[in-house]
């Protein structure tokens, strides 16, 4: 998410989901923000100080509204997200960062190419004014042009939110320094990885590997012989990544099959295929992210980068990347929250509470 040179949140940790907010803490709030994708939607509300006051999660993504499009199903989904805060705190800004911004979306925000920066994405915000009054104001994604196009909407928010200080302007340790050149990760459905520097989103890369590992685990032979296990294996993980490392120069298609060979030859148990399978995916993606590297002059044992996503998930990446070398890679907290709240920022939906307005 955003990164100008403003202030970020000093306390994420927000209040519980749906927790009852006293008039005393509504009267504080700054801005409400919104994390919209496919299949969810969380809304935050802040203060002036950049911290969470209170959050909501509903299962109302864009492809799972209350009712459809044409019918208000965006106007039922916000409301039912934040309609009593606003009722109860009139005037507040909205933002909206992810796939509501999408041509499939409640108004499709257009992409900025690369490299982009977090003012091209105050440029680009898109408003819609909603049933109830309010106007939210929509993030765009960003577009990388070429010979193989890229795009992202919701992961740029995270990235800039993963650049930043916090609300005093003292140095977060979580945060990158903008004015380095950093690789950040974001595994999911479709892992990204950005390169940034000097405050934009210079290129990135898309894999798909979340979605094919679903795909091969519902819907191909691998999945007969499979059973989910009590715990994680990462021995059976870790097997599986440095098989993608050291023998996999032939490509997943070429490796993967093992997943059932192993176990038809009973070297793999049925509850260790799933790791296995994973480490194999996520193995010949971190070897792919390693050749690209390698035509900039680099490679992943040399580099000091930042993870966003699920807990779990980034300490499984940390495991993998250890395979090849990079014994640095920390998870970046609240990329969300902070993203969401640098560009409001920046955009000028609200004017951040600091020391120097404090003392002025």
């Amino acid at each position: 998410m955003n990164q100008a040179g403003t202030a970020t949140p000093a306390n994420h940790q927000p209040a519980a989901d749906g927790a009852v907010l006293a008039d005393a803490d509504l009267a504080q709030a700054a801005l409400i923000a919104l994390d919209w994708g496919t299949t969810s939607l969380r809304a935050y509300l802040f203060d002036a100080h950049g911290r969470v006051l209170a959050t909501r999660a509903s299962t109302t993504g864009i492809m799972n509204l209350p009712r459809s499009a044409a019918e208000g199903g965006f106007d039922a989904a916000f409301d039912d997200a934040c309609g009593a805060w606003l009722d109860r705190a009139r005037g507040v800004p909205v933002i909206a960062a992810g796939m509501v911004g999408s041509a499939q979306g409640w108004r499709e925000a257009p992409y900025v190419e690369t490299p982009a920066s977090a003012d091209a994405l105050v440029a680009g915000l898109v408003r819609v004014q909603t049933a109830c009054g309010a106007t939210l104001h929509i993030v765009p994604g960003v577009l990388q042009r070429g010979e193989l196009p890229n795009v992202m909407r919701g992961e740029e928010t995270q990235i800039f939110g993963a650049l930043s200080a916090d609300a005093n302007g003292a140095p977060d340790t979580n945060a990158i320094d903008s004015n380095d050149r950093s690789l950040i990760g974001l595994p999911g459905t479709h892992a990204k990885w950005a390169v940034v520097q000097a405050g934009r989103i210079e290129r990135f890369h898309t894999f798909m590997t979340g979605e094919v590992f679903a795909a091969l685990r519902e819907h191909t032979i691998l999945g007969r012989t499979m059973v989910t296990p009590d715990r994680p294996d990462t021995e059976a993980f870790l097997r599986g990544v440095n098989i993608a490392r050291e023998k996999g120069q032939a490509g997943m298609l070429a490796t993967v099959f093992s997943t059932r060979t192993l176990g038809l030859t009973g070297e793999l148990p049925s509850e260790a295929q799933p790791d296995y399978l994973s480490g194999l995916l996520i193995g010949h993606e971190l070897a792919g992210l390693e050749a690209l590297l390698a035509q900039q002059g680099s490679s992943l044992a040399r580099q000091s980068l930042r993870l966003i996503g699920n807990d779990a998930l980034c300490e499984r990446y940390r495991l993998a990347l250890a395979q090849f070398g990079c014994l640095r890679a920390e998870p970046v907290r609240h990329a969300t929250e902070r993203g969401l709240w640098r560009v409001a920022v920046a955009a000028g939906l609200v004017q951040p509470f600091t020391h120097a307005a404090r003392a002025g």
